[in-house]
């Protein structure tokens, strides 16, 4: 997923995939923690997401700061 398709998302649809995202990540360890993950990289590439959502809905929360101030 690219930023920019995140960044024309809302804060709930982002806090939304945020939650979907850590659920994912949860699974993926399971799996891996039984040898049943069939491509390690997808819990890499989960965990790069996460922090992608997270970064912009950071970003939102200050845009929303600075126009409060």
């Amino acid at each position: 997923m690219e930023a920019k398709e995140l960044r024309d998302m809302s804060i709930g649809d982002l806090t939304q995939k945020r939650s979907e995202l850590r659920e994912e990540i949860g699974h993926l360890k399971l799996k891996r923690a039984t040898s049943r993950l069939e491509n390690p990289m997808k819990l890499r590439q989960t965990k790069r997401d996460l922090a992608r959502v997270e970064t912009i809905l950071r970003e939102k929360a200050l845009q929303g700061q600075e126009g409060a101030a």
